[in-house]
């Protein structure tokens, strides 16, 4: 199995990117998150999962590790394939993920795409564990939340519910709302900022 690659970045798709790795291109699935991140011409390492089927071979590509891990969390649940736990890594970051597993959350994991209420419960049941013991083992390093941080989640979690009532797509407006969030304190700035945002691309 590909463990990684290094290379450059030669062509950007909504759910691809080709890899340029010493004159040979790679074509790399990402999430959207992971798109945002990287730039044609840009030399990049990605972390890279091969998925066998019968009639291909399919790369997909994680700039993090934990993003790695989740998927390989995800595909480990019945029902769940390559295809919707991508589209699960576009939509939340990994930990607010793992919060709303560990928390039973089905109102956050009801609201990724391909979850309905029967995915989310085995989500729940099969995954709890696994990602229990790692969150435990984070909270040994730091379990200490400071107001800020409760303050910027809600925030977050406002901003959300707000841009999905107002019929944009999860997986479109996640990436950049998380990137503005740690910079904006209250819901209004953080939408119109967003949409600004959107906009230009």
């Amino acid at each position: 199995m590909i463990g990684y690659l290094r290379g450059t970045i030669s062509h950007l798709l909504p759910e691809y990117c080709l890899m340029d790795v010493q004159g040979v291109g790679y074509r790399i699935f990402i999430a959207a998150a992971t798109r945002q991140k990287l730039s044609v011409g840009a030399e990049t390492v990605l972390f890279t999962y091969l998925h066998v089927r019968e009639d291909a071979l399919l790369l997909y590509g994680f700039l993090a590790q934990d993003e790695y891990d989740l998927f390989i969390h995800l595909t480990s649940v019945s029902g769940i394939g390559p295809k919707v736990a991508m589209g699960i890594l576009s939509a939340i970051a990994p930990q607010d993920f793992c919060s709303a597993v560990y928390s039973k959350n089905m109102a956050v994991l009801t609201k990724l795409p391909g979850i309905g209420k029967k995915t989310a419960e085995r989500i729940i049941l099969e995954l709890k564990d696994k990602i229990g013991r790692e969150m435990d083992q984070d909270n040994r390093e730091d379990n200490t939340i400071s107001p800020a941080m409760k303050n910027e989640n809600s925030v977050l979690e406002q901003s959300m519910q707000a841009l999905q009532a107002l019929g944009y797509n999860q997986a479109e407006f996640m990436p950049v709302l998380r990137k503005l969030s740690s910079t904006t304190q209250t819901v209004e700035a953080l939408i119109r900022l967003t949409l600004r945002e959107m906009s230009r691309r």
